[in-house]
């Protein structure tokens, strides 16, 4: 069934759930929540996970953020941006193809307008926030479904996304699981893991299931390219 996107924002609404996806075209609406975020992520990649991440001040930016990445903002009832995630179309530069190749061996790496890459998730919520099933966040379980509404919209198969194993981990016990493209690999003081995340309505429907959600989730200023849902 399709609904209208006035009618899609009125369900997100009534649902009080703070899940933005902001497209280069609105970064200038958006100045104070994407600065928020790249505050986030030195939190969480550079203080706290330690990783060698390029600070800029009290915020983490790196070469991907000026390519006009897609970006899903997850905030909390008082409007603080607590997760977020980048969005890349792999037909342009991608992180696994200018950072990780090596990670995938001898298998190819992804190039198609059906697959995006996906990177720089990013949480840091309180220990009491409301969980999910399996003791995973709430907020997890909103960007995940965040992640699988936005392939949706864009008629993607799937996500690809080099990631840690302990994420690996949380991916499968939220009921989307990493499909491997190779083995694990030490990667500085992290075990890197590069894999595809399946993109359909299964997977949204498992996700929102396991993490209690209810309705569509992701918020846009502008209609999304298709059908906010079917």
């Amino acid at each position: 069934m399709c609904i209208s996107f006035a009618s899609y924002a009125a369900l997100i609404c009534c649902e009080a759930i703070m899940m933005h996806l902001i497209a280069p075209d609105r970064y200038p609406d958006f100045t104070d929540e994407l600065a928020e975020m790249h505050r986030l992520r030195l939190r969480v990649f550079k203080e706290r996970l330690e990783w060698n991440v390029q600070a800029t001040g009290d915020k983490e930016i790196d070469e991907f953020d000026r390519i006009g990445p897609v970006y899903l903002l997850q905030r909390d009832g008082d409007g603080q941006v607590r997760g977020c995630v980048r969005m890349l179309p792999t037909s342009g530069p991608t992180m696994l193809r200018e950072k990780f190749s090596q990670l995938v061996d001898d298998h190819p790496i992804p190039e198609l307008p059906s697959v995006w890459e996906s990177s720089r998730f990013a949480l840091d919520v309180p220990p009491d926030a409301p969980k999910g099933s399996g003791g995973i966040a709430k907020a997890t379980y909103e960007l995940f479904g965040g992640m699988i509404e936005f392939g949706l919209s864009r008629g993607l198969s799937e996500i690809v996304t080099v990631t840690d194993v302990r994420i690996e981990r949380i991916l499968r016990r939220a009921a989307w699981p990493l499909e491997r493209i190779c083995e694990p690999m030490q990667l500085g003081s992290t075990i890197a893991v590069v894999g595809y995340l399946d993109v359909s309505h299964a997977s949204l429907h498992r996700v929102g299931a396991a993490g209690g959600l209810k309705g569509p989730i992701l918020w846009a200023p502008v209609p999304l390219t298709a059908a906010a849902a079917e």
